[in-house]
């Protein structure tokens, strides 16, 4: 039987690997942001953009409460809004990492609000979810200043930023009793789309991996088992009544009752990615509801594979998401995006 000096030795070793592979996503994830921006010589003036950066959303003075607004030159037309909140497991990477996810949806003609907020290394939940919420209404009393129609938001966000953003769609639809789902319900809007990319929608519960993918990674494991564990607080990554929106999923899953119509949803994801789980739970929770879910699986993709366009499967999943916006904003497409798009087929993503 081990001693209580081997266990506490493998803890302290466990803890030390999780928190040395943690800060080498973080770095990797930054230089390879960085790296890629320089070496695409992306310029989004070029491209009729106009970036507006470090727009604070609360007066806090934090940097955690600053988004970018991407807009085109032509302030007087009403453009559709993607609002964008970025991945990295709650706890590392920002808006600048993800400069890419913006550029892209703004050159296909999108005003694009693309926020930070507070990382659970600073303060776990909910204040990342209050963040959220805070920026969301800045974006419906701000949107039109940068083009923008704030009746025709689609929300979006990859991995954590997934998360987020189905958790606001609850938000918007459902009657809760938490103060900041009450103030998104009170507003009344509706995103016209949620688009969760590999969203990890289950926090509480990183373990369900393991019975899931018995013989996956231990580093994927680590990184799961930490995010969930400093995003909650909570070593022992349980559910808690007090954290129900860190599980957005359950919420759909269970019997709370929508009030309003759930938007159509689209939820790309690899199968080498262990999210790929949620996103199936996804599409048979928002179905059950009587709404739509596109999920489309990439054979052999990881986690957020769509990060890199140099990946042939990357460049399919925009333009199958590209296809679902369409379709979603039908006839509201408005002119001047369709002549943007003219400009963007030559240069396909």
């Amino acid at each position: 039987m081990p001693s209580f000096a081997s266990k506490f030795a493998k803890k302290v070793v466990r803890r030390a690997r999780k928190r040395a592979g943690g800060k080498f996503l973080d770095v990797f994830f930054r230089g390879l942001s960085y790296t890629g921006r320089l070496m695409s010589g992306v310029k989004p003036e070029e491209w009729g953009i106009r970036v507006h950066r470090d727009v604070p959303y609360l007066g806090s003075g934090s940097r955690a409460h600053r988004l970018d607004v991407w807009s085109g030159y032509e302030p007087d037309r009403r453009m559709p809004v993607v609002f964008y909140v970025h991945g990295g497991g709650f706890r590392i990477l920002s808006k600048d990492t993800h400069w890419n996810f913006a550029f892209s949806f703004a050159r296909l003609g999108y005003v694009v609000v693309t926020i930070d907020y507070t990382l659970s290394g600073e303060k776990p939940f909910p204040a990342a979810v209050n963040d959220l919420v805070a920026a969301w209404t800045w974006t419906l009393d701000n949107a039109e200043r940068f083009g923008g129609d704030p009746s025709t938001i689609i929300v979006a966000g990859e991995s954590a930023g997934g998360n987020l953003v189905t958790a606001l769609t609850i938000m918007a639809t459902m009657e809760r009793p938490e103060a900041v789902a009450q103030e998104v319900f009170r507003r009344g809007v509706l995103p016209v789309a949620v688009m969760p990319a590999c969203p990890l929608l289950q926090v509480s519960n990183p373990g369900r991996f393991d019975e899931l993918e018995p013989d996956g990674s231990a580093f994927i494991r680590d990184r799961l088992w930490e995010v969930c564990s400093t995003y909650l607080d909570d070593r022992s990554a349980s559910p808690r009544p007090d954290a129900a929106l860190a599980d957005p999923i359950c919420i759909l899953e269970s019997d709370a009752v929508t009030l309003r119509p759930l938007p159509p949803f689209f939820s790309l994801c690899g199968t080498a990615d262990l999210c790929v789980h949620d996103t199936r739970r996804l599409a048979v929770a928002v179905e059950r509801r009587g709404g739509r879910c596109e999920h489309p699986e990439y054979p052999g993709q990881p986690h957020a594979f769509h990060a890199l366009p140099v990946l042939r499967a990357a460049r399919v999943a925009w333009l199958e998401q590209r296809a679902f916006m369409d379709s979603v904003l039908g006839a509201r497409v408005p002119k001047a995006l369709r002549r943007l798009r003219k400009k963007t087929d030559k240069h396909p993503r």
